[in-house]
């Protein structure tokens, strides 16, 4: 699961079992993390890449080396800030594949919102420029909402060499208890996204990663 702004107690994050692993950076005021509930995962922090804001992992997808970013973007301060430590991820990477998982407090049409404003379009430009995708699709639902106004800020973007690691990208329908709502899709291919494991303590799924934000954590996905 990647999140983003989790609920935090005493600079950790509350409400979760203490059998999962939950990777965090910095010593202030947590706005991104992972967390993994398999312990098979061969996972690595990048502590270099990663901050309060930012969590960067390495793991291993079958035979595949990839990146994972979880990615905070904050509204109060200039975009350019936040698009520097992607660029910092993209050079580390060197031909691995990434997959960023941003709140980007960003809006444009170029990802299914209704406007584009100014971090909008100074996002697109750099994606452009970078050659990086966009995951997201047009859906009914949107990722933010309130009594007051909907938008599409969470991302899922991906390199080059990530495009054929994500199937099945959606806007889950579940109940987050946040203002946002879940990002769901499966990393892997199409024959090893959700297949049992054949282990005897039930069904296992592998490759199904979870983006979201707020203080409920009532479900989460295994590996």
């Amino acid at each position: 699961m990647c999140l983003q702004e989790p609920y935090t107690v005493g600079n950790k994050l509350a409400g979760l079992p203490k059998s999962l692993a939950v990777y965090m950076s910095g010593a202030g005021r947590k706005q991104a993390a992972i967390v993994i509930n398999n312990k098979q995962i061969d996972t690595i922090k990048i502590t270099q890449l990663s901050d309060e804001d930012t969590v960067v992992l390495e793991t291993k997808v079958g035979n595949a080396t990839l990146l994972i970013a979880s990615m905070y973007f904050d509204i109060n301060r200039p975009i350019v800030y936040d698009l520097q430590k992607m660029q910092a991820i993209l050079m580390h990477a060197n031909g691995v594949g990434i997959v960023f998982a941003v709140d980007s407090n960003a809006r444009s049409t170029s990802w299914h919102d209704v406007l584009t404003n100014k971090r909008g379009k100074t996002m697109g430009e750099f994606l452009i420029s970078r050659q990086l995708h966009i995951a997201n699709k047009e859906s009914c639902r949107t990722m933010f909402w309130t009594s007051c106004d909907a938008s599409n800020i969470d991302l899922t973007i991906l390199n080059n060499q990530a495009i054929g690691l994500i199937i099945e990208w959606a806007i889950h329908n579940q109940e987050s208890c946040s203002d946002h709502n879940i990002i769901k899709y499966g990393i892997g291919n199409a024959n090893a996204i959700i297949q049992p494991t054949g282990n005897k303590g039930g069904v296992r799924y592998r490759g199904t990663l979870q983006s979201f934000k707020g203080t409920s954590y009532k479900s989460w996905s295994s590996f």
